[in-house]
């Protein structure tokens, strides 16, 4: 089978201005995780197995908590599954307020399609319960089968609950005040330097000034003092030129190849080539003459083939750009194998002005 090689082509250099609100964030304004263990009723036998030992005595809790007293060995759990509720709290999120969550089985349950989630404290890293969910799950896909013949579609094991958390304690969270500073989502220092002179020019006076390539310190103006709110929203409608690094992106197992357009090549020539090596085994058996007295034996025959295709030639002159690579990389028929050999000899011989990741 042919494997593609998937060519992208983006501008990672200097180039449209970009929102400061897509830029950077508020120090301290961020989500917090949630996390919490449920169960899930109202499956069609699809649920845990009695060998699931936490189902049953989670059940067993459950039931005991409402005064009836059961026998942990005489009950079926194949209608419930025991899951992990997890959710994501966000940033001044106040009670009363709803949250998607999402249940992942942790037992050995076949899908929760059609089971609803039971009242479910959801607790974040200081060990508060900041929320509670509770609702159907939806699983968008599902499982079926009988006689040993199956089919499964999507991944019925997970599955979300829309607006299935209610907030219960609000998030600690910091408010704008006289003085706080930016987050850059990635840090540059002359994307810092950037942010800086725009907001300086905005407002007409020195508010803010740059700690570290990643953190902007910014002091509200007195005209701004009683309006905290306002002055943010301002600010994140500004916009600013991002600088970025020349990179190039490599995923080997999925053949893309993501390069900056702004990427410069130096002058360098390019040949490439490659040496097959087949070596097929074929087992050949010996059937002696009747009443000879041999015996059968089974030969191995081994063949080896090797093919060595031509050099194929690329020049590239001088201010060649990743577009004329690519260009001429499809021209002699390139496999993906081939291109990324060919990026990290570049990258060696100090020909490619630009850093390589691979994913």
């Amino acid at each position: 089978m042919k494997r593609c090689c998937l060519l992208l082509v983006a501008s990672l250099g200097y180039g449209e201005p970009s929102r400061l609100k897509d830029l950077l964030s508020l120090e301290g304004v961020r989500d917090n995780q949630l996390l919490g263990y449920g169960i899930v009723v109202g499956l069609a036998g699809t649920g845990d197995k009695q060998l699931t030992l936490f189902s049953t005595q989670s059940l067993t809790n459950m039931l005991r908590r409402m005064g009836i007293t059961v026998d942990p060995a005489q009950m079926q759990v194949r209608n419930m599954a025991s899951v992990m509720v997890s959710a994501n709290l966000p940033p001044f999120a106040q009670p009363g307020t709803k949250i998607d969550v999402t249940a992942s089985a942790i037992g050995d349950a076949k899908s929760l399609q059609g089971g609803v989630l039971l009242m479910t404290p959801l607790k974040a890293a200081d060990g508060q319960v900041y929320a509670v969910a509770q609702g159907p799950i939806i699983t968008g896909g599902f499982s079926a089968g009988r006689g040993g013949s199956s089919q499964t579609v999507n991944h019925p094991t997970v599955g979300r609950t829309p607006d299935g958390g209610i907030v219960e304690r609000a998030p600690p969270s910091v408010s704008p005040s006289s003085h706080f500073k930016l987050q850059l989502r990635q840090a540059d220092f002359t994307t810092a330097a950037r942010v800086v002179d725009v907001l300086n020019q905005h407002f007409s006076a020195k508010v803010a000034r740059a700690e570290s390539p990643g953190v902007v310190a910014v002091d509200i103006p007195a005209s701004y003092s009683s309006r905290p709110i306002e002055f943010v929203a301002e600010l994140e409608s500004l916009s600013v030129e991002a600088d970025k690094p020349a990179k190039v992106v490599i995923n080997e197992r999925t053949g893309t190849i993501v390069i900056g357009k702004d990427v410069r090549i130096s002058p360098v020539s390019i040949m490439h080539g490659s040496l097959t090596v087949e070596v097929r085994t074929k087992l050949e058996v010996s059937q002696p003459e009747p009443l000879s007295g041999g015996k059968t034996v089974v030969t191995p025959q081994v063949d080896v083939a090797a093919k060595e295709e031509k050099a194929k030639n690329i020049i590239l002159p001088k201010g060649a750009t990743v577009e004329d690579l690519v260009r001429a990389l499809q021209a002699i028929g390139s496999t993906p194998r081939d291109v990324i050999a060919i990026l990290q000899n570049l990258r060696t011989a100090g020909a490619l002005d630009a850093a390589i990741e691979v994913i």
